[in-house]
């Protein structure tokens, strides 16, 4: 068979294949180069924020659901948090999703003996061992192994496939933890009718990842079903800093602007839920004012942008309707 003239031969095909690597490792450099530019002062962040010698727990400091602040990184409660659940303090929004969550059910009581809690999508954070050391039993749910590893969670790391990857004896004596925790396969778009009756439950920044706005939003109302009368419901998302009227509405990440939030909270409030008021106020100090993009510094990164917009993370507190 005659080679057809039009087509590149294995050779060519391989030559425009390193070419475009080339390309594109040169514009992650690129990239990276132009981000340390606009990196802040290293004083303000590097070796920062130091550990606060008077850690301790907050009172009433997450009477809102709100945005994740440079400021709340340099305060005594959120170097108590960051020491009990084994992280490095650093400014990063991660650490700030698994502190706020924490403290959110710290200041509503619920990280007590015998309280229930059902995490969702909880990859290997540590939320899911510390609770169950204050007392909790706890349901911790992921995804099944091979829909994580179509969506990337695998090769990632961020994803459970079973109790003992969310199991973390420097938090949790291991018979205790053996004993309080249990996990459930479970897809976060149609979470089983079987799980019920719980205190509490919480995400940290999965629902965006649910294929839609109105998934994500489903997502929160379905959860609070889980819930007794009076439970408490504690979840991370991101925030659309740049817009509030352009976003990423569908795809493997999305978006949530201020009127999405605002239109989730009037529908929980509707149905007689309590929503902490809402705050958008995402500080304005120098880490606050960095927008990290790809590919991502493992610190500073309290802000990034993904497809031309600027996002960080959010957490949402609400209250089931009724009496305990």
């Amino acid at each position: 068979m005659t080679p057809d003239p039009e087509q590149p031969t294995p050779d060519e095909s391989a030559r425009e294949i390193a070419e475009l690597r080339t390309r594109v490792d040169l514009l992650e450099h690129q990239l990276r180069e132009l981000s340390v530019l606009r990196r802040p002062d290293e004083g303000h962040w590097l070796g920062r924020p130091e550990l606060r010698e008077d850690r301790k727990p907050g009172v009433d400091v997450l009477n809102h659901s709100r945005p994740c602040r440079q400021a709340d990184f340099e305060t005594p409660w959120f170097s108590y948090w960051s020491e009990r659940l084994g992280e490095r303090l650093r400014y990063h929004r991660k650490l700030w999703e698994f502190v706020f969550i924490a403290q959110a059910l710290h200041e509503r009581r619920q990280l007590r003996s015998g309280a229930r809690g059902l995490g969702f999508g909880v990859g290997r954070e540590p939320l899911a061992a510390y609770f169950a050391s204050r007392g909790c039993r706890v349901t911790g749910t992921d995804l099944a192994p091979q829909q994580a590893a179509d969506a990337g969670w695998t090769a990632t790391d961020q994803h459970a496939e079973g109790k003992a990857a969310l199991m973390r004896p420097d938090l949790c004596d291991p018979d205790v933890f053996e004993t309080a925790v249990d996990f459930r396969v479970v897809d976060m778009n149609a979470i089983p009718n079987d799980l019920t009756g719980y205190d509490f439950c919480w995400s940290a920044c999965a629902l965006e990842h649910l294929g839609s706005l109105e998934a994500g939003m489903a997502f929160i109302e379905r959860s609070i079903d889980t819930l007794q009368p009076g439970g408490f419901a504690i979840h991370t998302t991101e925030l659309n800093l740049t817009s509030d009227q352009r976003t990423l509405e569908t795809g493997g990440t999305i978006l949530y602007r201020r009127r999405d939030l605002t239109a989730l909270a009037e529908r929980l409030t509707a149905a007689g839920h309590i929503v902490a008021p809402l705050d958008f106020d995402a500080g304005s100090g120098p880490v606050d004012s960095f927008v990290d993009i790809p590919p991502y510094l493992p610190e500073p990164h309290l802000r990034m942008a993904l497809a031309g917009f600027a996002t960080t993370s959010v957490g949402i507190i609400v209250q089931k309707t009724g009496q305990p």
